[in-house]
């Protein structure tokens, strides 16, 4: 059997290589060759090629080719031999495996690249999130200056205070006033009928008069804030006077004589109840007309007052 020292580096250029040298065959693998010299030595056989002539040229061609072929036919025995075979799937999935790790590595380069990237961007984050607290902050001291600015603003030049949407609060008071006193004179006058029925002295008058101017002058006030500038609009005016008619009349019918469980106690008390609510009815709807009145005059002015630019 040939002996070779590295088999694995074994191809068709070291062949060609071993050729130049002298080499050595411990057992003769090819008999009709070397028949001749295995009987009479029994020492290692050794060839060296040379080309002198061209006779031991060809020889040593012939010889070359022959030689060739035999050790790539060794070869491929070697290499098909299961242990062969074996350490070469071992080299492959040896190499694959330091392919593997390569990759891995790749992928742990990237990664901590990718990292520290993200930690570059948090702390760019970070440095203007501090900017933006700090603008924050000079925005709302920005804020509360402009609004102490508005409230400055909102006090006109002559003393009177300004609501939100420029509204004259002074000049807005003095006008529900007038329309309080307005409608509680009309009010109590338009009363003054119902109450000499009730009564039989003038000191006995006193009570309803006051209650009636009292109710009448509220009257006014809200009359002028739930019309507002919607003076055309009939159900909103009717609507104000009749709730207020319809409450002041069931009160005064409330502080009565109680009610008995008897027909006599409750039809009395129904014609009392229409009574009452007809007469603040009627005491309100005057109050009503003559706020009407003045406000179409030219007489009050309606909320909001319209302001004129100086």
């Amino acid at each position: 059997m040939a002996t070779i020292n590295n088999p694995t580096s074994l191809s068709r250029p070291i062949t060609k290589s071993l050729l130049t040298k002298p080499f050595r065959i411990t057992t003769p693998t090819c008999p009709k060759l070397f028949r001749t010299a295995t009987n009479s030595l029994h020492k290692p056989l050794l060839i060296k090629c040379s080309s002198n002539s061209s006779p031991e040229k060809e020889t040593g061609n012939n010889l070359k080719d022959k030689l060739s072929g035999f050790v790539d036919k060794q070869v491929e025995e070697l290499l098909n031999r299961d242990e062969n075979k074996l350490l070469l799937d071992g080299l492959e999935k040896a190499s694959e495996r330091v392919e593997k790790a390569k990759r891995e590595l790749a992928e742990i380069e990237r990664q901590e690249l990718e990292a520290k990237q993200l930690r570059d961007f948090v702390n760019q984050l970070e440095t203007r999130a501090s900017e933006i607290a700090d603008c924050q902050q000079e925005i709302l001291a920005a804020k509360a200056k402009v609004e102490e600015a508005e409230q400055s603003l909102s006090v006109s030049t002559d003393g009177d205070i300004l609501g939100p949407e420029g509204i004259n609060k002074n000049e807005e008071r003095w006008e529900s006033v007038k329309a309080a006193s307005i409608s509680a004179i009309v009010g109590t006058i338009a009363g003054l009928p119902f109450s000499f029925t009730q009564v039989s002295s003038i000191a006995q008058l006193i009570l309803p008069s006051a209650t009636t101017f009292i109710s009448c002058a509220l009257f006014g006030v809200t009359f002028r804030y739930a019309v507002r500038r919607d003076l055309d609009n009939f159900q909103l005016k009717s609507g104000t006077f009749a709730a207020f008619g319809l409450v002041k009349g069931l009160a005064t019918l409330a502080g009565g004589p109680p009610l008995e469980l008897n027909p006599e106690s409750f039809f009395s008390h129904a014609f009392d109840g229409a009574v009452y609510v007809s007469e603040n009815l009627l005491i309100f709807a005057f109050a009503a007309v003559s706020l009407d009145f003045c406000f179409k005059m030219r007489l009050l002015s309606p909320f909001p007052m319209k302001r004129t630019d100086s």
